[in-house]
């Protein structure tokens, strides 16, 4: 690997390559740290915190139950949850049942669930009461087997949890009317694993640990399957990374961006876990004032988020007031970290913004500005240890230095390949090379730069939208004749959805198809500004040309 020139560029603390076969499993890790680490505080969520023994004692009731009720090593199950205390304690019985894990945005429409659920072949679902009234309507046409429901305040405490889930159903109103008979409390499942027999599963680096649902240029949402062994270079690897500024069981992450979110997994939860560090877990951290506050009761030694979050604290009155003097690590991802924010953000807290870069497809990490210092804001760093890449052009040869091309990635965190798409897999690899789809060049100094994106994703606040996505969507709609779907520039969100439509009723307004949006699709997925015209560009086979409707809004 000498042969490369990132490595003058390569961090002089960092090795270039780590033993990635230091663990066999996933669980390995997890069970290491719950015992290393047992009395330390693990995770901490609206001023309760659990210890990483209390952690080891839920995850492994939790476990039994599962087993007790039929599941098995290789089973799939889906968790639907914010950043509550629980869902990492549920994880990690799941991890140490030997099930996979196909992580759920709550905020997913029934149709998207629906999707999810039936294509991972789930045999189990673990969702927060307030997202429940949709585990009711989409359960019938899936085929789950087990329903395990838990409210926010399930691991508080008898007194304060009991307050909390009251408030939250009774005050606040935030748990819709369900009815799901057959399902489990959270509670209920740890109480019958307390009593039941634990049998530790035999798990190898090639087992699947995850499913990570990302979008595809179909429209469909397709699994990234995870084997233990990718989860466990990944992390090892960026512990390599972080490592000269880490001190075992000394660090407080705050972790704000949510679990079910490929960097938040990887990074803030078993990362994190593996160091011993204590997780500062923000359920809704759209509540920005209410974040500050948070952000006051701990002297907080490690950040990551995306460049929306960044500019959303900046810009809240009370930020700049926060103790940073512990801070010693800020690492962006999901999307491009700007330079503004990144200049702002290094003058009110005092730490420099390490932006880095990965996808669901790569555990997520594949490269990563130095943290010493040296980072170049604007660029995506310099590849993780163990990690190669390079910049390709459309036959697979490589591009002359500083010429664009598609950064394509080999490493051991790269995935097997999708789950049940054995063509996409083969479409998405030139060799052993995995192809992100971003265009990008290298500089001279082994600096990587993304310049371009080769598919149409739209990226909405680190988020992946798809157009084929939100157009069949949007073309289901009757009054709609013709729709196409493209990115535009947002400040807050680095990308919005615009849509441009053709319609059927001259009657159609904006306003309806938002409606309608908003009945399919995740929040972000919903377009933010809808153009009608009286036709759309195509080819001459007829294709809708989004690269056309591109350029005349770039102008």
């Amino acid at each position: 690997m000498e042969e490369y020139p990132w490595f003058k560029s390569y961090p002089k603390s960092v090795p270039h390559t780590v033993d990635v076969t230091t663990y066999s499993s996933v669980m390995e890790i997890v069970d290491e740290a719950l015992s290393q680490f047992a009395d330390k505080p693990a995770f901490t969520c609206m001023d309760k915190t659990i210890t990483y023994r209390e952690v080891d004692k839920i995850s492994r009731d939790f476990a039994a139950y599962l087993q007790s009720v039929g599941l098995k090593k290789g089973d799939r199950i889906a968790l639907q949850m914010p950043n509550v205390l629980q869902y990492p304690a549920i994880m990690f019985g799941a991890i140490r049942a030997g099930l996979v894990i196909v992580n759920t945005n709550p905020l997913y429409t029934n149709r998207e669930m629906t999707h999810q659920f039936n294509d991972a072949e789930a045999d189990a679902v673990v969702v927060l009461a307030n997202f429940a009234s949709k585990i009711e309507e989409v359960l019938p046409k899936t085929k789950i087997k087990h329903v395990i429901v838990t409210e926010i305040g399930d691991l508080f405490g008898f007194f304060k949890g009991f307050i909390t889930n009251f408030v939250v159903k009774n005050v606040k109103k935030m748990v819709p009317a369900y009815n799901l008979p057959e399902a489990t409390t959270f509670k209920k499942a740890l109480s019958i694993g307390a009593n039941a027999k634990y049998t530790k599963p035999d798990i190898t680096p090639e087992d699947i640990a995850l499913l990570q649902y990302t979008g595809g240029t179909t429209g469909v949402s397709k699994g990234a399957t995870l084997l233990n062994r990718n989860i466990i270079a990944h992390t090892l690897q960026v512990e390599q990374w972080m490592k000269p500024k880490l001190e075992l069981g000394k660090e407080i992450v705050i972790t704000a961006l949510p679990l079910y979110h490929i960097f938040a997994l990887g990074v803030n939860c078993l990362l994190m876990l593996k160091v011993g560090a204590q997780s500062v877990l923000i359920p809704n951290p759209r509540d920005m004032p209410g974040f500050v506050e948070e952000l006051t009761k701990y002297k907080f030694s490690v950040f990551t988020g995306v460049n929306t979050l960044f500019n959303g604290l900046l810009n809240t009155p009370g930020f700049d007031e926060v103790d940073f003097s512990s801070l010693k690590m800020c690492v962006g991802g999901g999307m491009a970290v700007q330079k503004a924010i990144a200049d702002k953000w290094q003058k009110v807290t005092g730490s420099p913004l390490a932006e880095g870069y990965g996808l669901s497809e790569t555990s997520p990490v594949l490269s990563c500005n130095p943290i010493d210092g040296t980072e170049q804001i604007g660029t995506i760093g310099v590849p993780m240890p163990n990690t190669e890449l390079k910049i390709l052009d459309d036959d697979g040869n490589e591009v002359a230095m500083g010429e664009r091309g598609e950064i394509c990635a080999k490493g051991p965190q790269v995935m097997k390949g999708y789950w049940n798409r054995e063509e996409e897999t083969r479409n998405t690899f030139f060799g052993d090379y995995f192809r992100t789809g971003d265009i990008g060049v290298m500089a001279e100094d082994g600096f990587f730069k993304i310049v371009d994106r080769k598919k149409d994703m739209i990226l909405v606040s680190g988020f992946n939208v798809y157009p084929n996505e939100v157009e069949d969507v949007v073309a289901s709609h009757e009054g709609v004749l013709e729709v196409a779907a493209i990115g535009v520039h947002d400040e807050k969100s680095t990308e919005a959805v615009k849509i441009f439509i053709v319609k059927k009723d001259p009657n159609l307004e904006a306003s309806t198809i938002k409606a309608y949006c908003k009945e399919n699709l995740a929040g972000y997925k919903v377009p933010k500004h809808i153009e009608f015209r009286e036709e759309l560009p195509k080819s001459n086979v007829g294709k809708i040309l989004r690269r056309m409707l591109k350029d005349e809004v770039a102008k």
